[in-house]
């Protein structure tokens, strides 16, 4: 695969190096009122208010990328945005640089006791070259929600849905093509202060980067193959499993590596209480059907509220399905016409089979299945193919 020189080395069209970083501004400053594009959470067709120095130019070529060939995988892009804060204050401005490693004391909050929380979303190119993001404010409400959970300063939701908009708009020759993929945003808050004693940081970063992507999974758009683990649990009660904190994927790895060891895309866990209820894949949330009717763990605290799974949630509704969000037993795998996983990276992902104590079950999957049904409907919503009528989309240019 080849890319372009590094993210140092711009175009010629590019301003000067030395003009891309803003000059600095106080950590602490109160955050500027007007939030460019960004009036609450309905969908609209938004220009963002964006520094002078933001390295952007509208009639962007791409970058230099196979596309028919794009995985799930790291590629750096041009820039990140920075954002930093004391305990006790609020984020002020932030500033896009070139995308590079971070200065961090190795008594950092986060590197010893994991204080840490990320998100991800995307952003699609539409036909005409302008530029969607997905619920974003739902991702900014999260972490938020997460930041309370693990003691931490956080953004607002207007400073994380634009500081999301400029990124992507500063990395926007690598949104791939309509139909080609997307470009993954990845936004971090992490406690970057140093600490020796366990406490919370004295200083907190925000971050966002990005990387162009397709599937998640190797297997592609083909069905997923699962094995239900009964050996680790992957959150328990009164944890922080419905914290997406970076503490909880770790621990994961032991099981998830011996399951693709055997041959299994992923890991199904159940709950750590009992050992007979649902609870959700590795890095996406789960779903069973049964003629019109669906069902999904509820979100009871060891769960992570995917807003996929929120998402599919209300279009299956609009679908005609009848949706529970309750326990759902691990027998009831027997009984399922379906099974499919829901998340940012892997969308809607179809389950051809799940194998629990010795024995391998298998679901329909492809043309005239729910989960193909679902799949459509919100991939067209995200890419502007189907219109947006529940106020999901913010367009950007």
């Amino acid at each position: 695969m080849i890319r372009r020189v590094a993210a140092l080395c711009f175009n010629r069209s590019f301003i000067s190096k030395s003009s891309l970083i803003p000059p600095l501004v106080s950590p602490y400053s109160n955050p500027s009122p007007k939030i460019g594009g960004y009036n609450g959470y309905a969908s609209q067709t938004s220009s963002v208010e964006i520094p002078e120095s933001t390295p952007y130019r509208e009639n962007d070529e791409y970058a230099d990328v196979d596309w028919d060939n794009l995985g799930f995988g790291l590629m750096p892009t041009d820039y990140m945005y920075v954002n930093k804060c004391g305990v006790g204050h609020h984020f002020g401005h932030g500033q896009l640089n070139p995308y590079g490693n971070i200065h961090l004391s190795p008594s950092a909050a986060v590197l010893n006791y994991g204080q840490g929380l990320f998100e991800g979303t995307k952003a699609y190119r539409k036909q005409n070259g302008q530029l969607l993001l997905f619920r974003p404010e739902q991702n900014a409400l999260r972490m938020k929600s997460g930041a309370e959970r693990m003691c931490m300063e956080s953004p607002s939701v207007d400073q994380f849905v634009n500081a999301l908009k400029q990124t992507a708009l500063a990395n926007k020759r690598w949104v791939p093509p309509p139909g080609k993929g997307s470009l993954y945003l990845r936004p971090l808050l992490i406690g970057s202060g140093a600490v020796l004693g366990l406490a919370p940081a004295p200083e907190y970063t925000f971050l966002i980067y990005a990387s162009p992507v397709r599937n998640y999974f190797k297997e592609g758009s083909a069905p997923l193959n699962l094995y239900v683990e009964e050996n680790f649990d992957r959150a328990s009660r009164r944890g922080t499993g419905s914290v997406k904190t970076i503490s909880n994927y770790a621990p994961v790895l032991m099981a998830q590596l011996r399951a693709k060891k055997n041959g299994f895309s992923d890991v199904l866990y159940l709950d750590s209480a009992t050992k007979k209820n649902l609870e959700e894949v590795s890095s996406c949330n789960i779903f069973i059907a049964k003629g019109k009717y669906i069902s999904t763990p509820a979100t009871n605290g060891t769960i992570l509220a995917g807003i996929t799974r929120k998402s599919v949630i209300e279009l299956a509704r609009d679908h005609g399905y009848e949706v529970e969000e309750r326990a759902v037993a691990v027998d009831e795998l027997k009984e399922a016409d379906e099974v499919f996983c829901t998340g940012t990276a892997v969308g809607v992902a179809p389950v051809g089979t799940i194998t629990y104590q010795n024995t391998r079950m298998e679901y329909k999957t492809g043309s005239g299945s729910i989960c193909q049904e679902l799949y459509n409907t919100l991939l067209g919503i995200q890419t502007g193919a189907i219109e947006d009528k529940k106020g999901w989309i913010i367009e950007i240019d």
